[in-house]
């Protein structure tokens, strides 16, 4: 039996402003990928660790983190050991199922995220050198691209 072939999606063309402000977007985040990799060291965390500091606003079932960092589930168990090691999370079993290990920011780990968040909220020269104009704009349209990720099915 034949199978009838799909189409794939469409290919943009290079011209496509899309495209290229996506590709802008990853020359700047790439250029700064140093920055980012260097503070996290400062820390003594890899960004799987920093992810997961990132991810734990409420206690979180380890399950769901690692959905949320889309990895597999025994992943997790090795970037909670570290992270519990050091104080940052505690593990505790869910008031509704004992088998279930949720993770718990502790106050050392959140001001471990606060700290590392207020350094690299501070933008690269290249973002920091625009006019204060072009930095709004370029808000604006992030905030907006923002809200329709939210607002998509993907």
């Amino acid at each position: 039996m034949a199978t009838e072939a799909r189409p794939g999606p469409a290919v943009r063309a290079k011209d496509d402003p899309g495209v290229e402000a996506w590709g802008l977007m990853s020359e700047v985040f790439g250029a700064n990928r140093g920055r980012f990799i260097a503070t996290l060291s400062e820390f003594d965390l890899w960004p799987p660790q920093w992810f997961a500091l990132q991810a734990l606003d409420e206690p979180t079932p380890m399950g769901k983190l690692a959905g949320m960092l889309h990895c597999d589930s025994s992943n997790i168990t090795g970037i909670t050991d570290r992270l519990e090691q050091r104080g940052l999370v505690e593990r505790r079993a869910a008031g509704h199922d004992r088998r279930v290990k949720l993770l718990v920011l502790t106050r050392k780990g959140r001001n471990l995220r606060d700290e590392i968040h207020e350094r690299l909220s501070v933008p690269p020269a290249s973002i920091a050198e625009l006019s204060a104009a072009d930095q709004r704009a370029l808000r604006d349209i992030m905030l907006r691209a923002v809200e329709n990720g939210a607002n998509s099915s993907e």
